[in-house]
């Protein structure tokens, strides 16, 4: 997997998750006393809330955390714990984060896939998308909803479309693993302001 365009590899995230989390598990669950999964469990640690849409992740970093958490074993699950630390607090602002992100699971999935014509026009979309918002004004209405539209649809299309081919390779988990680590270690590094800690309804 690469960095982002443009950012340097950051530091490892910790080795050891913080005291007091449920157990990890698979989906979601209706009680800590059930277990957790990733992001329910960042949730707790940024808000003490429990939910698996924490305001303080960004929802494209959140959507992939939890079709990594449902997709690897319980040994993998269990050694991606730590993240939760770092999940809690990664809502990068840039606009261009999302299709970013998005642009580097298409490419690792184009590892898998290297034939695919689709996986070839997902990744041209989202550095498209990437380059026309890199240097756009963040705030106002319109380039929120704008956004917010992209990623409910298309971003979260081409999202989708590439984990699912990731999760039929036969070394999935190591894939997955790794994409998760390296994705949550570059928004802990982007530049610019993080987004308030506040829940929001739309996080996915």
């Amino acid at each position: 997997m690469t960095a982002l365009p443009g950012r340097p590899w950051p530091a490892q995230s910790p080795a050891v998750a913080p005291d007091g989390l449920p157990s990890p598990g698979r989906f979601a669950h209706l009680h800590p006393d059930d277990g957790a999964c990733l992001m329910e469990a960042a949730a707790l640690l940024a808000s003490g809330r429990f939910t698996d849409s924490p305001a303080g992740t960004h929802p494209a970093l959140a959507a992939l955390a939890r079709v990594v958490n449902d997709s690897v074993g319980d040994g993998a699950r269990h050694a991606l714990w730590p993240l939760a630390a770092d999940l809690a607090d990664a809502h990068p602002s840039g606009r261009d984060y999302a299709p970013l992100l998005v642009g580097t699971v298409v490419k690792a999935a184009r590892l898998v896939r290297p034939s695919s014509r689709r996986l070839a026009r997902y990744g041209r979309t989202c550095r498209r998308r990437a380059d026309r918002v890199t240097h756009a004004p963040a705030g106002g209405a319109a380039a929120r909803m704008a956004d917010l539209l992209w990623w409910r649809g298309p971003g979260r299309r081409h999202l989708e479309h590439a984990l699912r081919v990731l999760c039929a390779a036969p070394d999935a988990e190591q894939r997955l693993a790794g994409l998760l680590r390296q994705a949550v270690a570059q928004a802990r590094e982007y530049p610019g302001e993080r987004a308030p800690g506040r829940e929001v309804p739309c996080n996915r």
